[in-house]
């Protein structure tokens, strides 16, 4: 990025009255989570599903609690434990101390609580997945 997009971009924050950060997928791979839209992605958090032919699609549906509760179960368990567990990289910091400075509200297609783990008030982070 030019030199003069990130002076323009500190100008606006500097003038802000608040801050609304808008993030997606790359925060939770840039802590380690696996990218869920592509299946290499998935196949790597889910090695055996390679096997079986199924997707992330094909698995985070309801079925599979009918049809082979300990499949969706598993899946779920898993995916849980691998939010509960891993670190928010040190972006969320930055973003973090910038909320110290100004009202700040998070918008996120993650599901993960990443934001709520780096420091962020729940009541402040909305979770938008789907």
């Amino acid at each position: 990025m030019p030199a003069q997009d990130l002076d323009a971009a500190a100008g606006l924050l500097r003038s802000a009255d608040a801050l609304l950060i808008c993030a997606g997928a790359g925060m939770g791979v840039d802590s380690g989570l696996p990218d869920f839209r592509g299946h290499e992605g998935f196949w790597r958090a889910y090695p055996a599903y390679r096997g079986l032919g199924l997707g992330f699609q094909d698995l985070a549906g309801p079925v599979h609690f009918v049809d082979d509760p300990p499949l969706a179960w598993g899946f779920y368990g898993h995916r849980m434990s691998l939010y509960r567990t891993t670190v928010p990289h040190d972006g969320f910091e930055v973003l973090l101390r910038w909320s110290r400075r100004w009202p700040t509200r998070v918008f996120t297609s993650n599901v993960d609580g990443q934001f709520q783990r780096a420091g962020f008030p729940a009541d402040d982070v909305a979770e938008v997945h789907g």
